[in-house]
């Protein structure tokens, strides 16, 4: 209030003066500082991408193990049909000749049963190795989000150190790690 020449300053009051002269001091504090939260902001977002495409990894890779798995059991599968078919072949030779049209036929069943099961066995192989593939391909999209964070976190640091020293290297240092964060960040978005 001012009264008869006396005025009482609001702690605000004190705050204000104190900004009006650090702008003075630091001409481009507001910009940095803008600047900082949006450099913030993106770099959750790439964070959050990181996170994603490293999960995503993760499950690709289960997938890739559970083709490997199932691939597995059909080649044992293949394996016993062939023992099962080497014993018709053995018992084509050993038996009378009445009983042997009864193991060609098996020797031919377990043949023809092989090459289905083989064939299962390799379809198996492909997927497993396709999502082997895409784990790897979302892995390195998780390194690059992770690259794009680290360097708008860089920034930031940066923008800190710049705001308390008033050095305009700095200040020009947090906008160059920036745009490195930025094309970082779209090499992502990109799948480079």
């Amino acid at each position: 209030m001012s009264g008869h020449g006396f005025h009482v300053h609001g702690p605000h009051d004190h705050e204000l003066e104190h900004a009006t002269h650090a702008e003075a001091k630091h001409p481009s504090s507001g910009t940095i500082a803008v600047v900082t939260a949006v450099l913030a902001t993106v770099g959750a977002l790439f964070s959050y991408m990181g996170g994603a495409t490293q999960a995503n990894a993760g499950l690709y890779k289960n997938n890739a193990a559970i083709k490997k798995t199932e691939a597995s059991n059909q080649w044992n599968y293949y394996q016993a049909k062939s023992s099962k078919q080497n014993l018709a072949e053995i018992a084509l030779v050993l038996v009378s000749d009445d009983k042997r049209a009864a193991f060609k036929e098996d020797v031919e069943r377990y043949k023809k049963e092989k090459a289905e099961i083989k064939a299962a066995a390799e379809k198996l192989e492909a997927e497993s190795t396709d999502w082997d593939k895409q784990s790897d391909g979302q892995m390195h999209l998780h390194h690059r989000w992770a690259q794009a964070t680290t360097a708008l976190q860089i920034s930031i640091a940066l923008a800190a150190m710049a705001l308390l020293t008033g050095r305009k290297w700095l200040e020009w240092g947090m906008f160059g790690v920036a745009g490195l964060g930025g094309l970082l960040g779209v090499a992502a978005l990109l799948h480079f």
